[in-house]
């Protein structure tokens, strides 16, 4: 049966979903340790973090409502490129980067805190772990709705419930000043934390989970773009709304931990460090099981949501194929460590996130511009390479010379040169159509 509308409660529970989808390992181990880098300048820095970690997600998610996948989004560009570009998504918050993540964190933060020094040393642990997490992540994938549904009904709601706890505790009885912010965050902050925010890769996830809000909304009984698009935006700024609050705290407790537990190499060590100070190894054992359940659902939402568009793209691949191809390779991928996972992602972060944020952007004024093609070319060509100059020095390329070169750009030393020639380029782009008359319909 067809209708228009959904009512306050079905709403609700498509935003939980969502956010239980999204709240996985970047989510919880990224804000702590941008507030203790970040010491005294934490709300500057968080205020960054949230304009990508929420604000821009919450844009992909609308965004996706608007165009139906991110495939015929970034097709506006040209049909070769939506193919590239799709599947570097796809692979990014899958098999390379989000998915190995999820068993790394959960390693971090669940097993680590029970292990004695001797035995965390070896990879035999991170191994073993890795090799039971995904296993039932490939068991679990083969049908996902029902168990993603009910895990984000229930656990997410527990583990927010051990978040509060934790903060609430951080709060009443403090567990140290705040330091002196570190590096960056002592001369740019704001930036420093929107660039920190990629790290969560929650836009690219949007542009991912997108689809499967959209099937949830049609298997109500919604089928007319208008509504769809409404509800998208009413359950994205619920799920937007509990992320922007958690982050917040979290970051709360990065910036007041090290006098209590030192400084440490990553965010799930403080986070597992703290709740065993505030409170004891009944504290840890809480913290530890709720998040390994819930990087369990994204692990599982993650391959579900690769496997089908893998599995569409190639239909010589099944999806179960896929499934347990993409769970055996995160498992190996995840044997390198939390603190290496995020080391190898940050390049790659760099160079693709300011192309999806600009898709992103001009699909909001595609109408506008009357879907000239040229538009996105002449926005996106300069911004990735730029980007690519940007991923290349964070990989440890000497690219000195080119950096030299456009340091002229407006924001440019804090990694945010491509904006402007974003903006120009786009301009460019649509006068240059009036000549061409090249259009995407």
């Amino acid at each position: 049966m067809k209708q228009n509308s959904l009512s306050i409660k079905q709403i609700f529970v498509i935003g939980l979903m969502l956010f239980a989808l999204f709240f996985g390992a970047g989510n919880m181990i990224f804000p702590p340790f941008m507030g203790q880098e970040a010491g005294t300048s934490v709300w500057t820095a968080a205020f960054g973090f949230l304009i990508t970690g929420v604000g821009l997600p919450l844009l992909a998610i609308i965004a996706i409502a608007r165009t139906g996948d991110v495939q015929t989004m970034a097709s506006r560009v040209h049909p070769v490129f939506g193919v590239v570009f799709t599947v570097v998504m796809y692979l990014v918050i899958g098999p390379l980067f989000a998915i190995p993540r999820t068993a790394t964190v959960s390693f971090e933060i669940g097993v680590i805190p029970f292990l004695n020094e001797n035995v965390s040393n070896t990879i035999w642990p991170l191994l073993f772990f890795s090799a039971v997490f995904f296993i039932l992540t490939a068991w679990l994938a083969m049908n996902p709705t029902k168990l993603v549904n009910t895990i984000g009904k229930v656990l997410t709601p527990a583990l927010l419930a051990i978040l509060g706890i934790i903060v609430i505790k951080a709060i009443i009885t403090p567990l140290g000043n705040q330091g002196l912010p570190e590096d960056s965050y002592n001369d740019a902050a704001f930036f420093t934390g929107f660039i920190e925010g990629y790290l969560t890769m929650d836009t690219i996830a949007a542009l991912v989970f997108g689809i499967i809000v959209i099937g949830s909304i049609n298997s109500l009984g919604v089928k007319n773009q208008k509504s769809i698009t409404k509800i998208c935006v009413a359950a994205g700024l619920i799920a937007a709304a509990g992320l922007a609050v958690i982050y917040m705290a979290l970051a709360y407790i990065g910036s007041t931990a090290p006098e209590a537990i030192g400084f440490q190499d990553n965010g799930g060590a403080i986070l597992s460090a703290t709740a065993r100070y505030l409170f004891g190894p009944l504290g840890s054992v809480i913290l530890a099981a709720a998040i390994v359940f819930a990087c369990l659902t994204t692990s599982i939402g993650l391959v579900s949501s690769c496997a089908e568009y893998f599995s569409k793209l190639y239909p010589a691949l099944s999806y179960k194929m896929i499934v347990i191809v993409f769970s055996l390779f995160s498992a190996i991928l995840a044997n390198a460590g939390l603190t290496q996972l995020i080391t190898f992602s940050i390049p790659v972060l760099v160079i693709i996130y300011p192309l999806a944020i600009v898709l992103i952007v001009l699909s909001f004024f595609h109408h506008l511009f009357k879907g000239y093609s040229f538009v996105y070319v002449c926005a996106l060509l300069p911004t990735g390479l730029i980007s690519l100059a940007d991923g290349l020095k964070e990989a440890g390329v000497n690219v000195s010379s080119i950096h030299n070169a456009l340091a002229f750009l407006p924001l440019f030393s804090e990694g945010l040169g491509w904006i402007t020639p974003a903006f120009a380029g786009a301009f460019f782009g649509y006068i240059l159509s009036f000549y061409m008359g090249k259009k995407v319909l």
